[in-house]
């Protein structure tokens, strides 16, 4: 999901250099394209778009982005609802590792009916996979609610799946905390 309007961050924070490349560089090489039977990224933005295309994802122009994560929710599993489930991960995590979005897809393989979620030291975080049971309530999602609306409804569901560092959580909102990691 890279749609989001970096009102905090004051412009488009993907497109901001991170160690010589667009932050959005390095969220698409943590969730590598091969994980996954597909993989997309649901953005307004032409130059994400282009990005995400040339790494290998299906890119996914969200015209509706203003209404909030929902519709890049709905935009995305539009194009895998026949899937078995679906890992929704948001484009500003710089520090998240191909070797947590594996340990979390080996996680939905042995229960398939599980919402697998990125965690630290028992506190939910993103990424996370939904088994293809709660697609429909997903799809019924609006406005500016994202997935954990749904966790929160299905508690009994949620397999927390520790990350190697807290780090891996740490999300970019302005630009004093991009000085900070």
């Amino acid at each position: 999901m890279a749609s989001g309007a970096g009102r905090r961050f004051g412009s488009n924070k993907l497109l901001v250099d991170w160690h010589g490349a667009p932050l959005i560089c390095r969220a698409l090489s943590a969730v590598p394209p091969a994980l996954f039977s597909r993989a997309a990224v649901c953005s307004p933005y032409p130059r994400v778009l282009a990005l995400a295309e040339a790494a290998g994802f299906l890119p996914l122009r969200n015209a509706h982005a203003r209404e909030g994560v929902s519709a890049s929710i709905r935009l995305g599993l539009g194009a895998m609802t026949d899937l078995d489930g679906v890992l929704f991960a948001v484009c500003d995590q710089p520090y998240l590792t191909t070797e947590s979005i594996k340990r979390l897809l080996d996680s939905f393989l042995e229960s398939k009916e599980a919402v697998c979620a990125l965690s630290w030291q028992g506190r939910r975080g993103n990424p996370a996979v939904f088994p293809s049971s709660l697609f429909p309530e997903l799809l019924a999602l609006s406005g500016d609610t994202g997935g954990g609306a749904v966790i929160r409804r299905h508690p009994d569901r949620l397999r927390l799946v520790e990350a190697r560092s807290p780090r891996e959580l740490v999300d970019v909102d302005t630009p004093t905390d991009l000085c900070g990691i």
